[in-house]
Parts: C-alpha cells; structure tokens; sequence
C-alpha cells in the first residue's frame, strides 16, 4: 500500500506522541537545545511541497483571498501536502510596485496576523489539512509596515514571520526586517526568504549555517534565465533545496544545483512537488564543512 502522508500525521497523532513534542518545540525552542539535537529530532526528511502560481490583483485583497481560497480547495482533492508557499505580497498583490500607492498609503493594505480575518482563514486552512503555510502578506506593527511572510504550522499556530531584509526602488515603501531564522519543523529547521533577499548569497548561507536544508522563498519579481541561474548557485554552494515561488513560476533547485521543478504553465494554479531533504548536506557536508572562516577577512 502506497504511504499516505496524510495516514502517518493521523497515526502520528498531530496532537499526539511524537508531533506534539515537536510542534511545542516550535512554538517555544529551547535556547540551550543544539543543532545537532534539534536536527536529529526531525521524523521525516521527504516533503510534498505545494507552490501557488497565481497573479494576485493589486490592492484588491478580498479578491486575492478569495483567489487564495480557490486554489486551497483545489490542493485540499491531492494527497495530503506538507507545506503550501504563496508568492510574495500575495494578500494585497505586491502592492507597494503601482507607482500611485505612497509609502504612507502602504497601511491601508496591510493587516495586523493576529486580528485579521484573512489571516484567520489561513490558519483555520493549515489546521485543517495539517500543513505548513507561508503565506505573503503587508504586515502592519505600531506605525511601520513590512513585506512579510506569514508562518503556520499544522496545528494552524503562528509560529514566525518573517519580514523582508533587502529594500530596493518602490521596496522602501516598507520597513526593512531585522533576522534571519530558521524555523522549527518535524522535517527540520527551514529558512525562508523574500523575492530580493536571494540575490545576496549572506541570506542562503546564513540559513544553511542555522541547519536549514530547504528555504522556501516567496517572491514576484525577477524570475527567467538570470534568476534560474541564481538559484541553482545558491543551492548548490550550500547544499540545500530552495523553494522558489512566483506567481508565474515554481522553481525548485536541490542540493546539487540541478533544477526539480520549473513550471511556468499559465494554465497551472498551482504545482506539486515531492522533495527528500536528506539529500541536502546542509552544515554537515558539500562546500559548507570545507569553508574556511579563518582567513575569509575584509
């Protein structure tokens, strides 16, 4: 009988034994907890990965949830994924690029995770199906706005957002982000970056450091030759997988630097690809062990 990721999350429990303890570790990590150990932790390395392929309308964002809603229940009739990934700024269509919209007019379009009703939706999604969501929105705290990416683990919790560290052109229309983490998960720590921030090869590598072996990357802008050429680099200097999603390609690149998906079909909402994330060396082999740290000075 063929395996049912949807069988293993049911025997597992989701709220039961081993998932639990894990998704409590994600919702509260352990500073004292090494790497090592927490990569150890992870009970599965095989993912089914689900990447959103559609032009959201900008500043219409009742319009693009519902356009959210529709693929959902479309992915909802596969067998069971693990993670779903949105493109960039998904909510309100990336609205920062229309050239009317001013940086003090960026508020109106973005929402507060933890009041909105769209956000809930989400949530109440993943919940649901028992899958991680990184879901791109305009984020609003106190009197700043940020180009986000909202994460939801399978219990529907928001366990990180993220906000986009590298700003160019209409991108200063946001705040720019403070971190680089990685985030907790029962197939290991994942790193996630937005649109630009993959054109700077400190962002990849300070993931693959943290023990990220894939990084799912929103975005919506450059996407063609240049930028596949980018991705295939940056997966194969470090040895992980990314996750390239826009809304009119699913890219992904493995550890060697060979390309697993590249779908560009207008006609496709949506792509579906399996990934074995115990092929990413990560920190643990390939170019990352073989640095060298101690001469590498400006």
């Amino acid at each position: 009988m063929k395996f049912s990721r949807r069988s293993f999350l049911r025997g597992a429990g989701v709220m039961g034994i081993g998932a639990s303890r894990i998704w409590a570790q994600s919702e509260k990590s352990s500073p004292n907890k090494s790497r090592k150990a927490k990569e150890d932790e992870a009970t599965i390395s095989k993912i089914r990965v689900a990447q959103i392929k559609v032009y959201p309308d900008k500043g219409k964002m009742k319009v693009n949830h519902i356009k959210l809603t529709k693929v959902l229940k479309e992915i909802e009739k596969e067998e069971a994924v693990d993670v779903v990934v949105t493109p960039e700024g998904f909510l309100d269509g990336y609205v920062s690029t229309d050239k009317s919209v001013t940086k003090e007019d960026m508020v109106r379009y973005a929402i507060d995770p933890h009041t909105s009703e769209y956000a809930r939706s989400v949530s109440e999604w993943a919940m649901q199906n028992k899958a991680w969501v990184v879901y791109g929105c305009t984020r609003k705290a106190a009197d700043r706005v940020f180009n986000t990416v909202l994460i939801y683990n399978r219990k529907g919790l928001l366990v990180g957002m993220y906000d986009k560290l590298h700003l160019q052109t209409h991108d200063y229309k946001y705040t720019p982000g403070k971190h680089l983490h990685v985030y907790e998960s029962e197939f290991g720590p994942f790193g996630v970056m937005i649109c630009a921030d993959r054109r700077w090869p400190e962002t990849a590598r300070t993931l693959t450091l943290q023990g990220a072996r894939v990084i799912f990357n929103p975005t919506y802008g450059m996407h063609g030759d240049l930028n596949l050429c980018m991705m295939r680099t940056r997966s194969y200097e470090n040895g992980i997988y990314i996750v390239f999603t826009h809304p009119g390609q699913s890219l992904i690149t493995d550890p060697r630097g060979a390309v697993v998906c590249n779908n560009g079909d207008k006609s496709k909402t949506y792509t579906i690809t399996d990934i074995d994330l115990s092929k990413a060396p990560a920190n643990k082999g390939g170019h990352i062990v073989d640095r060298r740290p101690d001469v590498y000075r400006l």
